[in-house]
């Protein structure tokens, strides 16, 4: 009983990005115990990706580094990264989550986190964490501030893998951590509740033809110019344009770029373009002070607490040019990125040789979302998109029993309100827990829909 009580009152977390993590602290926080799985060899999500936040401009990883090392450390909680969730069985307070884990070829029991495989590593590939605007080794971790700090090797372009030679880093490595015989894993795990945090990736270039389909070296996506910007990115936040390491002069921003577009894009506004454009044209501003920044915009969506006002500061503080129209074509003209539009206040169209052309790509549910939402038993919508159980009531519970969703799973949405949804699935879960603990002998029941209960 002791054993089954210890499984009804644990959670699992799908997802370590800020809802995930926020929605993991609040229920460990309580006592409970949490197991969070992340698909990535450390957890952060596109956060730990961000130089700064809008509208105040604070250092993300200021603010994402105590939380990363506070799940890292908290006794109540389980990480399970590089890891993803084959199966969910059971109901509310008996569930059984099958989870695979796959094989870092380094013992992270033993490893001590040095280094010295990353730096003596030959192989050099471009770093998904930079967008691709940097390198990365075959062994690797994900970014400087990773928790777990412990390396991954890259199957794919290990030489050892490869080729059948190389092991630099089984030579080098001082405690013996790698091992090149690790398999696959499934682990299970009984839990009482699931939150569901799986996040969202942008719209991939190569789906924009009209904008250079990715072909175009400088014409990157948000995510991209924000490693550019931050200090820890491949340029220590220098401003380069990635095609000949210059310092852009002109820089056009598109809004926009897939979103509100059901021809080439996705139906939808991706919500958080607009403001995380005009951080940009301003952080821009801050580093090339005789820059010039445009920015083309359908219209402008700022609906926040001192987002209407830090849009304002970006035109008006530092002269960034707004062009009210829709870009039609980008291409490369020499050594000039050429903007077509028009102006649709003047009526006019308009050209601009551009150094740097930052596209804000539509925001997309994460690309194993579906696989995820069939493997829990819950619905997406034809955007792809988690549906809620009820948008109005019950905006973070899904259609079955004992799991919730919280974050940019749902849509796209800024920071604080990942940050609330996530602490509003902690606390349905917590009810649940509370309730069970408080009636034991109910919780004991295994056909018992406690989950409904909590409802009425």
């Amino acid at each position: 009983m002791a054993a089954a009580q210890a499984g009804q009152t644990r959670a699992l977390i799908i997802g370590a990005g800020i809802a995930g993590i926020q929605a993991a602290l609040d229920i460990a926080n309580s006592g409970y115990d949490v197991a969070l799985v992340e698909r990535l060899p450390s957890v952060g999500g596109h956060m730990a990706q961000l130089s700064e936040t809008f509208p105040t401009l604070d250092c993300s990883q200021c603010i994402l580094t105590p939380r990363t090392v506070e799940v890292g450390h908290h006794p109540h909680i389980r990480l399970l990264t590089y890891s993803e969730l084959e199966s969910l069985e059971g109901e509310p307070g008996h569930f059984v989550a099958r989870i695979r884990r796959r094989p870092p070829y380094v013992r992270w029991d033993v490893c001590t986190g040095c280094g010295v495989c990353t730096t003596k590593c030959p192989t050099k590939v471009p770093a998904e964490f930079e967008g691709g605007l940097g390198p990365r080794k075959a062994i690797y971790t994900l970014s400087p501030q990773a928790v777990p700090n412990k390396p991954v090797i890259d199957r794919e372009h290990c030489r050892y893998f490869t080729q059948g030679k190389c092991r630099i880093c089984e030579k080098l490595c001082p405690v013996g951590a790698i091992d090149y015989e690790q398999a696959e894993e499934i682990v299970e795990e009984t839990v009482g509740a699931v939150i569901v945090a799986s996040g969202y990736q942008l719209l991939p270039l190569g789906r924009l033809p009209e904008y250079g389909g990715g072909a175009v070296p400088d014409v990157i996506d948000g995510l991209q110019f924000e490693r550019l910007l931050s200090a820890s990115g491949p340029t220590a936040g220098k401003v380069r344009r990635p095609s000949d390491g210059r310092e852009p002069k002109t820089v056009v921003l598109v809004q926009c770029a897939g979103s509100r577009d059901p021809e080439h894009g996705v139906p939808y506004c991706s919500k958080i373009c607009c403001m995380y454009t005009a951080k940009h044209a301003l952080l821009y501003r801050h580093r090339v002070h005789d820059g010039r920044a445009i920015v083309f915009y359908i219209d402008i969506r700022s609906g926040g607490k001192g987002y209407e006002e830090f849009v304002q500061r970006a035109m008006e503080e530092e002269r960034v040019l707004y062009l009210r129209g829709k870009v039609s074509k980008i291409f490369r003209d020499g050594e000039r990125v050429m903007v077509w539009g028009t102006d649709t206040l003047t009526g006019r169209n308009v050209e601009v040789a551009a150094d740097l052309v930052v596209l804000a790509a539509a925001a997309t549910p994460d690309a194993a979302q579906a696989a995820l939402a069939q493997a829990l038993g819950i619905a997406a919508g034809a955007d792809g998109f988690l549906d809620e159980r009820d948008a109005t009531l019950a905006p973070v519970e899904t259609g079955r029993p004992g799991v919730y969703m919280a974050g940019a799973a749902l849509g796209p949405k800024d920071i604080p309100e990942t940050v609330a949804q996530g602490s509003a699935a902690a606390a349905k879960v917590l009810g649940l827990f509370a309730r069970w603990r408080a009636e034991p002998e109910l919780a004991a029941q295994p056909g018992h829909d406690l989950a409904t209960d909590e409802r009425r």
